[in-house]
């Protein structure tokens, strides 16, 4: 298992849109992720920062995130969502949510 800390910003005028389509993830969205070997996925919100927190069990994320990435269901969320959401600057190539490093984790 390896887990999974991302950041982007969101747009303030889309905070309360944002929380009100997150508190009602769609099932297809839900069933998704499930089966791209994501566990225990959260998402948090502190001054304009949205920060993701999720587990990986699978044994081979790229190909995991090409399904997710296909999927027609989530492809219509993230058309929903990709709008409400500022990418960091900072990013790696080819990434939406930045990828944090983990500093520090105890069981």
């Amino acid at each position: 298992m390896v887990r999974y800390g991302s950041v982007i910003k969101v747009k303030p005028e889309k905070l309360k849109e944002y929380k009100k389509l997150h508190a009602d993830v769609w099932p297809g969205v839900a069933k998704t992720i499930k089966e791209c070997n994501i566990i225990n996925y959260s998402i948090y919100h502190k001054d304009g920062f949205l920060f993701s927190y999720f587990e990986y069990t699978g044994d081979n994320f790229e190909a995991d995130m090409k399904k997710m990435a296909a999927d027609p269901i989530t492809q219509k969320w993230w058309e929903l969502c990709e709008p409400m959401q500022i990418p960091l600057k900072t990013r790696r190539k080819g990434e939406w949510w930045a990828f944090m490093e983990e500093v520090f984790h105890q069981e």
